[in-house]
């Protein structure tokens, strides 16, 4: 297995709803891994299912065995996707007004009976991740994976460019004890070996995650300023641009086991 630095560069405004305030739909500043998963991997190792119906077209299967599409497929190739922390990122909030059509629902005029509020049904502000805001996330893979160059995301589909750099294994040590990760984690993909002492929580759906974590378990490390690996760090300096060198963190702290649904007994049974 492998660990590769992405950094994620959005190309189009980033739209998804993860809370609803009145008027204003608002996108968490933080990418979901589930949702990058399914962006990065599906096709060619999570299966698209040609027609859903019923239910079933409305029911989320991230976790779900029985269903086609599901996240464990990536649990059988080895392959995990970290959340993308944000390095700089800035917003963009647009109004909206959807077209009315006779099967959705009939406008009300102001004051009408019906007209609760004192704007159209169909109108609305759009709180976007805007064009140029950076990410950074890990993917542990095989060494052999293909990484997209593009991927799409979020409600428009909107265009993200990757840049990846695999870490050298001889840069990082496993270790275990109690250490601090500043980069977000998927609680539910923790094993069960890893216990998180204390946390910042960041609500969004489908589950929320954690961040400038304090845990206790299996992790790897690896550190710019670790005086035993200089020529190391050196070595793959040189093998780099001077910006993606820049990139990559001073500090890297990630618990090891994770898998999609590592910490959910319908998942692991």
């Amino acid at each position: 297995m492998a660990l590769y630095h992405c950094t994620l560069t959005l190309h189009d405004n980033v739209f998804f709803a993860t809370r609803e305030m009145g008027i204003l739909y608002e996108t968490e500043k933080y990418l979901h891994n589930w949702a990058l998963s399914f962006a990065l991997f599906a096709i060619h190792y999570i299966p698209q299912p040609y027609r859903l119906q019923g239910e079933l077209a409305q029911k989320p299967t991230y976790l779900d065995a029985s269903a086609e599409q599901n996240l464990l497929h990536l649990n059988q190739a080895g392959i995990y996707v970290f959340p993308a922390q944000p390095i700089n990122w800035s917003y963009q909030i647009n109004t909206f007004k959807a077209a009315q059509v006779g099967y959705y629902g009939k406008s009300k005029q102001f004051g009408d009976k019906g007209a609760d509020k004192n704007y159209p049904i169909n109108y609305g502000r759009a709180k976007e991740l805007a064009v140029g805001s950076q990410y950074r996330t890990y993917i542990i893979a095989p060494e052999t994976i293909t990484i997209p160059r593009w991927i799409r995301l979020g409600k428009w589909a909107s265009k993200i460019r990757i840049e990846t750099v695999r870490i050298p294994d001889k840069l990082m040590q496993s270790k275990s004890g109690d250490y601090t990760c500043l980069h977000p984690l998927n609680p539910l993909d923790l094993p069960i070996n890893t216990r998180i002492l204390l946390y910042n929580r960041i609500v969004m759906p489908p589950v929320s995650l954690v961040s400038q974590a304090q845990l206790r378990g299996e992790y790897l490390v690896a550190k710019k300023s670790d005086e035993a690996k200089k020529n190391d760090w050196q070595a793959f300096k040189a093998l780099l641009t001077l910006e993606q060198y820049q990139q990559v963190p001073d500090e890297i702290y990630l618990p090891t086991g994770v898998f999609y649904g590592a910490g959910n007994l319908v998942a692991t049974a």
